[in-house]
């Protein structure tokens, strides 16, 4: 990839400077490639992450200037937060040479192996990629292949690309904002579920999202729409929605699993389902897929169990921010329930997660935020009892009022139905802070 000293450097941008644009910077130095790079972003310099490069220029456009004169750049490439309507990428694709991709679409371009499984869905993907990473963890003994597992998991998969030979495997954690404009498909393809999320900001950092469900859903749809794609393995309750759908690969369904599991939360039953069929499909010998699923504990920030004090156990799902996932977590449990919900309004509708909550938790602790003023309206006319509900200041409070309200052998739960922004920096900052304060309980 080395340019000759007369070859004219190919001009690009990468919109975003977040991890997938951090690690394309990396590959593309490593290499000294014959490109000029321009980064835009919103954020100012200071606020962005320190980047090092040995053999390329970078330049910078930052705050109000970020999206300005894109046409001047041959390339664009799109961080999954940054919208694709923004006004202008728009302008800049009107003049024909200016072309669209993404750390994403880079990675499948040139990726040796073909042993791709993608997995996406409005919640669980994380943990049914992490389960069926671990399942072919365990059957490298037998096959020899190494696997690797990256995406919206937090880690970038162009991070380990050069790592990545022929035969072996790359599980995929994929949201809806990677998938909404990636020209491929991985062999293997999961869809969870899918319920209303994504459809407004989930704050000032992270703008994109989809302007209706059905372009939620036709995001979704792409991680099994190119030719490249041979199973799409999905969730049962999306059958009607399938079959009106053109796929490029095999359907597969899943609904749930009985297989013995230390997965806290009835839907994990389900994730446990849809790595069960992967597993079939690669000939994964049942009693090496059971093994693995027996000992695979949840997720940090997915229903984490965290402590156990005086007769109450303590949940971390701060990675719940949605009503319907909320409402999945609270049917999980059949025992007195503090719950620790509320936070920044995405849009949703709180109206059936009201009559959950009045049915199965015992106290409510309501952060700060918009969502919450949502939340108690419902309950208000559902007649929620006002004296089964507070309104909280910090995490610190929280945890502080869920103790002195918890129940002997009931459970403390951290589900918040909105998304975090206000208060906290992320939901991994929230989840933290939480388990910070119930391990400092005496």
């Amino acid at each position: 990839m080395k340019p000759e000293n007369n070859e004219a450097k190919t001009k690009i941008a990468l919109l975003g400077l977040g991890l997938d644009n951090l690690a394309l910077l990396s590959l593309l130095d490593n290499n000294n490639a014959p490109v000029e790079v321009t980064i835009c972003d919103f954020r100012p310099y200071d606020k962005l992450p320190e980047i090092k490069t040995k053999n390329l220029k970078v330049d910078y456009r930052l705050e109000d200037q970020f999206n300005k004169n894109l046409s001047d750049f041959s390339l664009l490439f799109r961080s999954p937060g940054w919208p694709l309507d923004c006004p202008g990428i728009k302008e800049a694709l009107k003049n024909k040479k200016t072309k669209l991709s993404s750390s994403l679409n880079v990675f499948f371009e040139i990726v040796p192996t073909k042993n791709i499984i993608g997995v996406t869905g409005t919640k669980g993907k994380g943990t049914t990629a992490t389960l069926i990473y671990k399942i072919l963890l365990a059957n490298k003994i037998n096959s020899g292949q190494n696997v690797f597992l990256g995406g919206n998991i937090g880690i970038a998969p162009i991070s380990f690309l050069n790592k990545i030979k022929p035969d072996d495997y790359v599980v995929l954690e994929l949201s809806s904002f990677q998938l909404e404009d990636l020209k491929y498909s991985p062999r293997i393809a999961v869809i969870t579920n899918l319920f209303k999320e994504h459809l407004a900001p989930a704050g000032p950092n992270n703008p994109n999202f989809h302007s209706s469900l059905k372009k939620y859903w036709v995001a979704k749809l792409n991680i099994a729409k190119n030719e490249n794609n041979k199973y799409l393995v999905i969730n049962e309750s999306l059958k009607k929605t399938i079959t009106k759908e053109k796929v490029a690969g095999k359907i597969i369904y899943f609904s749930s699993s009985d297989l013995p599991s230390k997965l806290s939360g009835d839907y994990n039953k389900q994730n446990v389902a849809a790595a069960v069929e992967v597993s079939k499909i690669l000939k994964i010998k049942p009693e090496l897929y059971k093994k693995t699923i027996a000992k695979f504990i949840n997720l940090e920030h997915r229903l984490e169990f965290v402590k156990e004090i005086g007769g109450v156990k303590y949940f971390d799902n701060s990675f719940s921010t949605t009503p319907e996932s909320t409402a999945l977590d609270l049917e999980s449990f059949n025992c007195p329930i503090v719950q620790i919900a509320g936070g920044w309004d995405k849009g949703a509708n709180f109206k059936n997660l009201a009559k959950i909550i009045k049915k199965k938790t015992s106290f409510l602790i309501i952060l700060p935020g918009r969502g919450s003023d949502r939340i108690k309206t419902e309950l208000k006319k559902i007649n929620f009892p006002s004296n089964k509900l507070i309104l909280v200041s910090d995490m610190k409070e929280a945890v502080k009022v869920a103790k002195q309200k918890a129940e002997k052998n009931g459970i403390v739960l951290l589900s918040t139905a909105c998304a975090s922004f206000g208060i906290f920096k992320n939901y991994k900052e929230r989840g933290d802070l939480f388990k910070k304060y119930v391990r400092e309980i005496k």
